[in-house]
């Protein structure tokens, strides 16, 4: 069983998709006839979406959605993306071209386009240390990320902060230190409060980070200020090689907010993802 949020894979529409994205970049006329066999005129379509597990909430989120061709189209597009970047990202790594750390966001590609097709661009995202897909989701040329990698000048950092520190306008990094990015989402989420904006911070961390007392400290900030953040945890099942049956206590990390409420998301549909998100953004 999938245990918790947002780590989230859509094939949805896959054979159309996969058939316009290679009449995109084969060039070749004899993909043609394929392509036009392959690609249906559906512009919109219904779905079901998996169910969501509650905590101190009752069932608020609808159970069914829509999406259209284009939408569907742009999310599969978005994380390919994401996917042949790591993938080049770690044969650079394994030919000792991206020297130090390199922590790559393979499998967790639709987390980062879900939500961000539910907020606005000027909402705020600082995340953990696996941050190339959040960075290009956010709007960073894949050159430059590269760039960073690699340590090049051209690097969003100058290619200073290599692959744990990169920035953007509303994005707040990557950071390294194992969730010291929750409580620094949690100031984020102060700051936007005492300006009187009506944006929201999403904060990210791992479940190998979920143990960390400044992230139980950070709730608490959250909830007593009432704070416009979302805490996301991107559980994958494993803090780096140790598995979270074997490190956690209690692996429904959606509850262990306690005062907090909380929601499980199927992190393989990026549709549940895009919707849960998208009502906690509306609320």
């Amino acid at each position: 069983e999938r245990r918790n949020s947002t780590l989230v894979e859509s094939h949805r529409f896959g054979l159309e998709m996969f058939a316009l994205r290679a009449a995109r970049i084969a060039k070749l006329s004899c993909w043609a006839p394929i392509v036009s066999r392959c690609v249906s005129t559906i512009e919109k379509a219904e779905f079901d979406l998996e169910s969501f597990a509650y905590h101190r909430l009752e069932n608020v989120v609808p159970t069914t959605t829509t999406a259209t061709r284009d939408e569907m189209l742009t999310y599969y597009l978005r994380m390919q993306s994401i996917r042949k970047m790591e993938d080049s990202a770690s044969v650079l790594y394994r030919e000792k071209i991206v020297r130090g750390f390199c922590h790559l966001y393979n499998g967790q590609e639709a987390c980062a386009v879900g939500i961000d097709a539910a907020i606005r661009p000027d909402d705020a995202v600082i995340t953990a240390y696996r941050a190339h897909g959040w960075t290009q989701t956010r709007g960073a040329k894949i050159k430059n990320i590269l760039a960073e990698l690699t340590g090049r000048a051209t690097g969003l950092s100058q290619g200073k902060g290599g692959s744990m520190h990169m920035y953007m306008k509303h994005f707040y990094g990557g950071n390294g230190i194992v969730g010291a990015q929750v409580p620094l989402g949690a100031g984020i989420a102060f700051a936007i409060k005492y300006r009187g904006e009506d944006n929201v911070c999403i904060a990210l961390y791992g479940d190998g980070a979920a143990n960390q007392g400044q992230v139980f400290e950070a709730y608490n900030m959250a909830m007593l200020w009432k704070l416009p953040v979302m805490f996301v945890c991107e559980n994958n099942d494993y803090g780096m090689g140790t598995s979270i049956d074997r490190a956690s206590a209690s692996t429904d990390f959606y509850t262990r907010g306690d005062y907090v409420p909380g929601i499980r998301v199927d992190g393989m549909d990026v549709l549940s993802v895009r919707e849960a998100t998208r009502w906690l953004r509306n609320t």
